[in-house]
């Protein structure tokens, strides 16, 4: 087994073990983030209803408009702050977090900064 699948592996086993715990409902939904090498994705979940209420990522047109990277801290900050105003706007302000698996650090913490930072709570 390469190098690459163990790492995964081992990234989904912590994201199993996460998600028996996190839970988000309708009063409290759940911010999932994904990030691989070139792009980072947010979303908040209903896990009451199934659906996902709101998306952010670095392959939007208006964060494809400015001409970054997709796959730094910088871009990470700025999904979050997007993905947190458009939350705002539709009265969602308390969230749980769900890194997925991931340390938190580097872009998943620039993320969850930008997202506080900017009136989410969690």
């Amino acid at each position: 087994m390469n190098k690459q699948k163990f790492e995964n592996n081992k990234r989904v086993k912590r994201k199993r073990r996460v998600r028996k715990k996190v839970f988000g409902g309708s009063d409290r939904p759940r911010l999932s983030v994904f990030r691989s090498l070139r792009h980072i994705y947010a979303q908040i979940i209903d896990d009451d209803n199934g659906i996902t209420v709101i998306s952010a990522c670095t392959l939007n047109k208006d964060f494809a408009d400015r001409g970054e990277s997709g796959g730094n801290v910088k871009a990470a900050a700025l999904v979050g702050e997007d993905l947190a105003r458009k939350a705002l706007a539709l009265g969602i302000r308390r969230v749980c977090f769900d890194r997925n698996g991931y340390k938190y650090h580097g872009r998943i913490r620039a993320l969850a900064e930008a997202a506080r930072k900017t009136g989410l709570i969690f």
